[in-house]
């Protein structure tokens, strides 16, 4: 019988989780697939083609206003890559789409508060210019030559050229809109999906216990230096076994500081989702093993870093976040009747609206589906599966035991 309960205590507490961030996550979408719709790429990469900062800087603006998904940032940024980018403005580019990104701040904002939104915007500007130096002082210039020569056939050129502002609210504009509306949640879907149930099994399942076993010093006030590295440390590496993308892992990450992890252990875990096993086979593929292997060191190197700084620069200033004045997204009641509510119910019309939009524009092409799986998708699919068989069937459970 506990067995159930905490089964459908895991379930309840996924969805409400997803419930709390609904609204954050369409609004989010909407504003970034009207920036990437109106605003002009065409002639981006001809900015950057120097290692100088006005080509890192236009990586940077790049990256932000384009996707959070982090499989489509690593597409793009191998496609700005080939096409003439320089090896360090494109991971600026791929930092900022991954990290510097509206919707991540919004849904960050909602689950661990606003000193994280800050702590993830500041850090991602840290990690772009840390990423910079290292690969200043590294100089891997014959993996670079490598990796260019790596020039799979399935290089993606489908690229925005930008609108005038003024044709914002015309139909063929909203068309546009709601075609990278539902890419963006055809990417991200199954990451969110993995990502809020496993924040769900581990915040009913797992006790604190195994948090202060796994990061030394969990749950302490003032933890010493050595006990934040360690955190730090742990944080991306635990990330690494995992499926989940920028967007899923925030739920995580919530748990982890509402276990007692230091800040900058949370931080580190956050930046991680770049070095995940999936996002390495994938650079593998596009630049070679030697080139992806570079990539997985720098940006650990980088994020642990950054997420140091951050912690030890918030500490001086008095900004690190009291886990006293945080309450858990767990313990509270998201499906009561308020402002989130309303908000949801407002975002999920708009939501519709644009779906509809797009399912028309779509009746007058025909597409072909037939797409031969990764194994990542296969895991993916599986997973996506056993996640919705879990939520739903914890949910039984909960109507029958009450």
């Amino acid at each position: 019988m506990q067995i159930l309960e905490k089964w459908s205590e895991a379930a309840v507490t996924s969805l409400s989780f997803f419930w709390m961030a609904l609204w954050a996550f369409i609004f989010g979408y909407i504003l970034s697939s009207i920036i990437q719709v109106m605003v002009s790429r065409k002639e981006m990469r001809d900015l950057m083609g120097g290692d100088d900062l006005k080509s890192i800087s236009t990586g940077t603006l790049f990256g932000f206003i384009s996707s959070s998904c982090s499989f489509a940032a690593l597409s793009t940024t191998r496609a700005l890559f080939q096409k003439g980018a320089t090896f360090a403005a494109s991971m600026a580019y791929m930092l900022a789409s991954t990290n510097l990104v509206i919707e991540l701040g919004f849904v960050i904002a909602i689950f661990l508060g606003w000193q994280f939104v800050i702590g993830e915007y500041i850090g991602a500007v840290l990690l772009i210019l840390i990423a910079w130096l290292f690969i200043y002082l590294t100089n891997p210039k014959s993996l670079i030559k490598q990796a260019r020569e790596n020039k799979p056939d399935d290089m993606n050129a489908n690229e925005s050229d930008g609108y005038k502002w003024s044709r914002l609210f015309s139909k063929e504009i909203w068309q546009k809109i709601s075609q990278k509306y539902v890419m963006e949640w055809q990417m991200v879907w199954k990451d969110v999906l993995i990502g809020f149930t496993v924040a769900g099994i581990i915040s009913a399942f797992v006790p604190d216990a195994f948090f202060k076993w796994l990061f030394i010093g969990a749950g302490t006030e003032n933890p010493d230096f050595w006990s934040v590295l360690q955190q730090t440390l742990v944080g991306p590496i635990a990330a690494f076994f995992t499926f989940i993308g920028s967007m899923g892992n925030i739920p995580l990450a919530a748990v982890l500081y509402g276990q007692g992890v230091a800040f900058a252990g949370v931080m580190a875990f956050i930046f991680s989702d770049m070095v995940v096993l999936p996002v390495l086979r994938i650079n593998a593929k596009y630049y070679g093993w030697k080139m992806a292997l570079f990539i997985l060191m720098m940006l650990f190197t980088c994020l642990v870093m950054t997420s140091l700084l951050l912690h030890y620069g918030f500490q001086v200033f008095d900004l690190l976040p009291n886990p006293q004045d945080w309450s858990s997204p767990a313990e509270q009641d998201h499906f009561k009747l308020n402002y989130n509510f309303f908000l949801n119910i407002g975002f999920l019309l708009i939501s519709a609206y644009l779906f509809l939009t797009w399912r028309n524009a779509q009746s007058s092409h025909h597409h072909d589906h037939n797409k031969t799986m990764s194994w990542t998708d296969i895991v993916m699919n599986s997973l996506t599966i056993l996640s919705g068989v879990w939520l739903a069937g914890g949910v039984l459970v909960k109507l029958v035991l009450n």
